[in-house]
This record gives structure tokens, C-alpha cells and sequence, in this order.
């Protein structure tokens, strides 16, 4: 598990609604401190010193009563069992912390030693921190977090908006073959901008705890899709790049961009495999059809794949008979028919939100 999934379990594991979340807030409003490891294997029995065994269920109750002790409580990977109390935990002296207090510099030597997550209760500062791996992070008030959330979902919902209008820009530009690579590193620009955004609300989320389950049900409405979008596009130009790449390594480069680097258009295409030099922005590319052809009803995946490969091209597709259809494998009168409909309704409808 790598240091971000083991926050994230670790993030999911106090938020608001679980038993250890309820711990720490009995922690908090008791004043006092406490050191507590979320994990135990024989590294952990060679730092840890005097104390004594309990091996006992966890309950929110009996850590606060623990933590009124001196020493760290250690409990087992699962956050079920409480394991050991008032422990003197001794890493090692050598590995570097930023640290300031005894317990502070503790924690977070042990979990860069151990691997496994470290929670600290300030008795001063009266917060409460988690040391996993390399990374210290303060748990924020849910309050504080909600209000961020509600900022960014409400940023997501302007991005949203403007994501809508690319997208149904881009379909009446393929209908009529006029794309350019600027308009299609322009949807990819917008998927990829609202995608940070929804992993940051993400976060909040998680944080958030049952706190959070109205901001998840407004998150999966606004972008649900949003990932098949992402990939009938990629799957709809990549062919057309000077320098063609795989779906994979689109996807790969264009995750590697910032949130500062994708504000440039001209990155976002080099990320697909488009030249970007001089014009290159303004050059004429063709879909192949895989994203109009999703829009078509209960059509399903593997005919949108036999008529792209037959085809081989959005335009093509647009002109086919309803015979030339059928010769594709798997596609008979009646599906020829809809897929013929439904592309003329397509067309129809993406030039009228173009031009009225």
C-alpha cells in the first residue's frame, strides 16, 4: 500500500461517524493528550517498552480512559482491539523529524520507521495530527471542511457547465467535419479540470464521514460519466496525432499535468501526442465515431467497435445506407435502422444547439 492509500484508509478510518473518530473527540474535550499507533507487529514490540498487554476490544470509551496515562496505546491494523497501553515507545534517535515536542517528534519517527500510521492529540494546541509515512496531516473541524466543499462544489458546477458547452460545440463541429485540434484539447482541457476538482470534493468526502453523504450524492450527479467521456474522446482522435500514442499514456501525461500547466491548451495537446508549434493548433482532425455512437440508444459496445473499424471514420458513418450498415457483423435491419435514426437525430440536434 503505498503512502496515499494509506492515508486515505487512515483518513476514512477517523472521520466523523466511526468509533475512533469518537475516541478522539472524547479525547479532545477531556484536555489531555495521547500518542496512539494504528498497528503492531515485532518492530513495534522492539520500540515499544514497559506498559502492559490488554489484547481487548476497541470502544471509544476505554481509549479515552487509556490516554489519561502516560505512554501511547497501540492498537491493531483494523482498529478493532486494543493491544497495548501506557507504552513508551523508543524509535530510532537517527531519523530526522521537524518536530518540536516529545511526543510530536515520537510520532512521527515511529511511523517513518514502522510504515504504520501515528495519531497525536495536542493537549495545548488542542488538535489532532496523523504522521503516515513521510506526511503529517491535521484533522480540520468538519465545519471547516464543509465550507470548503461547498466552495468547490460550487466552482465544479461552473466548470461543469462550461465542460457542456465544449462538449456539444465539439459534436456540431464533428457533424460537420470542421474539428480542429484546439476544440478537442479543449474538451479534454475541461474533462481534466473538473476531474481535479472532483478529487479534491473527494477528499472533503472522505474526511467528512457521514457528514459528508449529501455532498457525495450532489458529487456523483454533476460528474458521473465523466471518465467514458475522457475515453471515447481520447479513443475518437489519438489515431489523428503526429505522434500517436496509447489511451494509456494520454492518460498517464495528461495526469501528470497541474492544475496551472493545464490552463495551456498547447500542453494539453503535446500530453494527447499532438504537435503544437506554429498552427499546429488549428489543424483539422476527424473522429473516428466512437463518441457520437455512445450516444446512441441501447447500441452496445462491441457493435460501436465493429462499425468504427469498418468505417473508419464519424463521416463515413454519417453518409452509410441503412445497407451499408447491415454489412457490418451484428448489425440487422432493425439496428441498421436505429443507428441510421439515431445519428440523423444526432446531427439534427447538435447543429440546432449550434447556430440557435
Amino acid at each position: 500500500m503505498t503512502d496515499d492509500e494509506l492515508l486515505r484508509s487512515t483518513l476514512a478510518a477517523v472521520a466523523p461517524g466511526t468509533d475512533l473518530r469518537d475516541g478522539l473527540e472524547r479525547i479532545l474535550r477531556g484536555r489531555t493528550g495521547a500518542l496512539i499507533v494504528l498497528g503492531h507487529d515485532k518492530l513495534m514490540d522492539k520500540i515499544a517498552s514497559g506498559g502492559f498487554t490488554l489484547d481487548t476490544e476497541f470502544s471509544a470509551t476505554r481509549l479515552r480512559e487509556l490516554c489519561k496515562m502516560d505512554g501511547a496505546v497501540i492498537l491493531d491494523r483494523d482498529h478493532t482491539r486494543i493491544l497495548r497501553a501506557a507504552t513508551q515507545l523508543v524509535p530510532d534517535a537517527s531519523i530526522e523529524t521537524s518536530e518540536s515536542g516529545t511526543r510530536h517528534r515520537t510520532a512521527e519517527r515511529v511511523a517513518k520507521q514502522t510504515g504504520f500510521p501515528v495519531i497525536t492529540v495536542s493537549q495545548s494546541m488542542h488538535i489532532v495530527a496523523l504522521y503516515v509515512g513521510h506526511r503529517r496531516v491535521v484533522l480540520d473541524d468538519s465545519g471547516d471542511i464543509l465550507t470548503r466543499a461547498n466552495q468547490a462544489l460550487a466552482t465544479l458546477e461552473r466548470y461543469k457547465q462550461r465542460l457542456d458547452e465544449v462538449t456539444s460545440t465539439l459534436s456540431a463541429l464533428e457533424i460537420e467535419d470542421l474539428v480542429t485540434v484546439r476544440d478537442v484539447a479543449s474538451v479534454v482541457q475541461r474533462l481534466e479540470m473538473v476531474r481535479h476538482i472532483r478529487e479534491e470534493i473527494a477528499d472533503y468526502v472522505l474526511q467528512l464521514g457521514i457528514d459528508g453523504r449529501l455532498l457525495s450524492l450532489q458529487l456523483e450527479e454533476l460528474t458521473a460519466g465523466l471518465g467514458d467521456d475522457l475515453s471515447l474522446v481520447l479513443h475518437d482522435y489519438l489515431g489523428e496525432a503526429k505522434q500517436p500514442i496509447s489511451y494509456d499514456e494520454a492518460v498517464a501525461a495528461l495526469r501528470e499535468l497541474n492544475s496551472t500547466e493545464l490552463l495551456d491548451l498547447a500542453g494539453v495537446a503535446r500530453a494527447i501526442g499532438f504537435a503544437v508549434g506554429g498552427d499546429a493548433l488549428d489543424t483539422s482532425v476527424s473522429p473516428v465515431g466512437h463518441r457520437l455512437l455512445s450516444k446512441v440508444p441501447r447500441l452496445p459496445g462491441a457493435i460501436v467497435e465493429r462499425l468504427v473499424n469498418h468505417f473508419g471514420g464519424l463521416q463515413r458513418l454519417l453518409s452509410a445506407t441503412v445497407d451499408e450498415l447491415m454489412e457490418v457483423d451484428g448489425v440487422g435491419e432493425g439496428r441498421a435502422r436505429a443507428v441510421r435514426e439515431g445519428l440523423s437525430r444526432l446531427a439534427e440536434s447538435s447543429i440546432l444547439d449550434r447556430y440557435v
